[in-house]
């Protein structure tokens, strides 16, 4: 009898938003080098990029132990050898470990700062500016409010049941996130819009 426990855990608006993400990606990505990706949580944005950008490595990470373990089933059942094992890694502390081999070119963060604490989007303007190399991308996508005000009443109606799970979370102003990206060096260079109210937020690092 099989007795084996599949750890790969599921995320649904991961088929829903996938596609669309690539194709920003495989717009602004630089040619080479390691994508850095942060928060990778259930792994499966991780296993579908990788084979598409490749000759790019793919570095996922995540501080919760049972992410990582979905991110790594995730690669052990889709693999790919520009893939690597996840590694702990907290954006909202100041002190991160990332293998020496790796030659970090783009950050990726895909649905983080609007479900953890402001400490955690300014840890990973912190991070951008320490490792990204003159030019390097940093790329954000989630929901965000724009000049102060909510986009649409479903992404206000999110804000409300995030802040009631937790009064640190909540959907970001993108004027206070750019804001806190030009502190460390990031500039803005597009926005753009995407389905379910969403946007891909692109950053380069300063030459």
């Amino acid at each position: 009898m099989n007795t084996s426990q599949d750890l790969r855990q599921f995320a649904p608006a991961t088929e829903r938003n996938r596609e669309v993400i690539l194709e920003i990606l495989l717009q602004i990505l630089p040619a080479s080098g390691t994508i850095l990706e942060i928060a990778s949580g259930t792994g499966e944005h991780a296993v579908y990029f990788a084979p598409y950008l490749k000759p790019r490595k793919w570095l996922p990470t995540d501080p919760n132990p049972r992410s990582r373990s979905s991110i790594a089933a995730w690669i052990a059942h889709s693999p790919s050898d520009n893939l690597y094992p996840p590694i702990d890694l907290d954006a909202s502390t100041s002190v991160w470990t990332i293998p020496d081999t790796t030659a970090i070119t783009a950050i990726v963060n895909i649905n983080m700062i609007h479900i953890s604490p402001w400490g955690a989007c300014l840890g990973l303007m912190a991070l951008s500016d320490r490792i990204l190399p003159p030019g390097g991308i940093l790329y954000l996508y989630g929901p965000f409010k724009q000049n102060g005000k909510h986009t649409s009443p479903s992404n206000a109606a999110f804000d409300n049941s995030l802040r009631a799970q937790n009064p640190n979370w909540g959907v970001r102003d993108l004027d206070d996130v750019v804001e806190a990206a030009k502190a460390r060096n990031l500039n803005l260079i597009n926005t753009y819009q995407m389905p379910a109210n969403n946007l891909s937020v692109v950053f380069q690092h300063a030459e």
